[in-house]
């Protein structure tokens, strides 16, 4: 048994499996549908699982990806029944993620840096100083010292609100309200962080997109000035994306990572959504791995992503 399988609890295979069970209906039912009155997968049913899986936001790309594994392995199985359609199905998933997710990490594994610097960067209202203070909470829990840095200056809430979850969290906040300039606040942070021998800096930034050029430089700014302070930091620049917008998470993924060298993905609010195939296209398309995924409310749903688990639970016929 792995190190990341003996910490992941029955707790969260539940919630994952919660989490997910709109997207695991809407997939079950569609692929039952694209099976009916079929016993070998065929050419009709490949097309139709093709849509399913289109319709199913995985992405136009990686569902052709799918189906060229499917119909090699049906070639050479020679006779593939329907019934065996879901197994093959999964295999493949959780393949095509592997490539992308090569290595779970989790909050409990020691740390390469200190300060570990994390950077996160997302449109507003994608859950992102949600999944900051989720993410403190859980490095705290593991035992590491945490501190953040309001850096989303440009939003008169942006502040107040990672305030409030520093306060919930209990981790000290670095912030000097709104409309200061970002860089100084994380140049202050990374300063503060070095001195008090802090583990984990977890580091907000301005979430808009309205001018490409502009969030690219305020971004590139943010990180000269961190290398002031740590040389290497940022160690990963975290990407938050709304799993529930489907087609328009991986827009926002291709201006993000135009814009700045993001190494990380956390897709959130997938519990409410039965797009849940959109990590699966993400995935794939960006190779990017996807780090967090958010199934539910509470501060552990914020879940180290584990592929064969996350596969396995939209999958699962309970």
């Amino acid at each position: 048994m792995s190190f990341f399988s003996k910490l992941f609890t029955k707790e969260n295979k539940e919630s994952l499996d919660q989490g997910l069970s709109k997207t695991k209906e809407s997939f079950f039912g569609k692929i039952t549908k694209a099976i009916a009155g079929k016993s070998t997968v065929d050419a009709d049913v490949l097309d139709n699982l093709e849509e399913v899986l289109i319709t199913g936001d995985v992405g136009v790309q990686t569902t052709i990806k799918i189906i060229k594994r499917i119909e090699d392995r049906v070639k050479r199985d020679k006779y593939v029944g329907t019934d065996e359609l879901n197994t093959i199905l999964k295999d493949e998933i959780v393949a095509l993620l592997s490539e992308s997710n090569k290595k779970t990490s989790h909050f409990s594994e020691p740390l390469i840096s200190k300060p570990h610097v994390i950077m996160v960067v997302g449109v507003n209202g994608v859950g992102k100083t949600t999944s900051i203070g989720k993410i403190a909470y859980q490095y705290k829990q593991a035992g590491k010292s945490v501190m953040l840095g309001a850096a989303d200056t440009f939003r008169a809430a942006a502040v107040d609100q990672l305030t409030i979850w520093s306060e919930r969290v209990g981790v000290p906040i670095v912030q000097q309200g709104m409309g200061a300039d970002p860089a100084s606040v994380a140049f202050d942070t990374l300063s503060s962080a070095k001195a008090k021998g802090t583990d984990v800096v977890i580091i907000d930034t301005a979430g808009r997109l309205h001018n490409k050029v502009n969030l690219m430089n305020e971004l590139t700014k943010i990180k000269n000035v961190m290398k002031k302070v740590v040389p290497d930091a940022p160690h990963e620049i975290l990407l938050v994306l709304d799993g529930s917008t489907g087609q328009n998470a991986v827009e926002q993924c291709k201006q993000f990572t135009a814009a700045t060298d993001v190494n990380a993905l956390a897709v959130t609010k997938l519990d409410g959504t039965a797009k849940g195939g959109v990590v699966i296209g993400i995935s794939d398309e960006f190779k990017i791995p996807v780090k967090y995924i958010g199934v539910g409310e509470k501060m552990t749903d914020l879940q180290v992503f584990n592929a064969p688990e996350f596969v396995d639970s939209l999958f699962s016929k309970s």
